[in-house]
């Protein structure tokens, strides 16, 4: 199991504008994505182990995030050549089985991941009322097979803060897991550095 960090973008980076297809077959954009308070932007997919290793608590914390005013959303982004689990149809049948209450969204030409340097799945950005990046790490420190439990406690915390007015911490650890499965030749620089 490939261990890839997410790339840790400069805080204060814009949001990058979108607009791809959901689960349910609407096209979903970053205006219509926006909460009033922020945006939560998430890069997973169906197959990643340390996606599976999280889903439950993603399922949560967006619930929470929505009730807050944060919009959510989840990109998938990967291959479906070479990983047909992660395709539109199966994401229909995860979000149905996970529960997810945001939108799930398919970037076939893997523009909107490199828009936003996603490098891995899962990969968090969240951004404020302006759409300015206000957090890029993990979920939390549990891993597949560390033992911890998953809670979401980082990016909880982000959202705290982002709710009550104030800045998130500055010291962000990145999020960790599989790398985006990259169509060939289709890998962006920062991937191959």
């Amino acid at each position: 199991m490939a261990r890839t960090p997410s790339t840790m973008v400069p805080l204060g980076t814009a949001a990058a504008a979108f607009n791809l297809p959901n689960v349910d077959g609407r096209m979903v954009s970053l205006d219509t994505a926006a909460g009033p308070r922020g945006t939560l932007v998430m890069f997973i997919c169906n197959h990643c182990p340390f996606v599976k290793h999280v889903a439950d608590q993603l399922a949560q914390v967006g619930c929470e995030a929505i009730g807050r005013g944060i919009g959510v959303v989840a990109i998938s982004a990967n291959d479906v050549a070479t990983h047909p689990a992660d395709s539109p149809e199966q994401m229909v049948r995860e979000a149905e089985e996970r529960g997810y209450p945001f939108p799930y969204l398919y970037d076939e030409s893997q523009e909107v991941a490199k828009a936003y340097k996603a490098a891995c799945t899962p990969d968090f950005f969240l951004f404020d009322a302006d759409r300015r990046l206000v957090y890029r790490g993990q979920l939390d420190d549990s891993r597949p097979g560390s033992g911890l439990p998953v809670t979401g406690h980082d990016l909880r915390q982000a959202i705290e803060a982002l709710v009550a007015g104030r800045s998130p911490v500055a010291e962000q650890r990145p999020s960790i897991g599989c790398n985006i499965k990259w169509k060939p030749g289709n890998e962006p620089e920062f991937f191959r550095a």
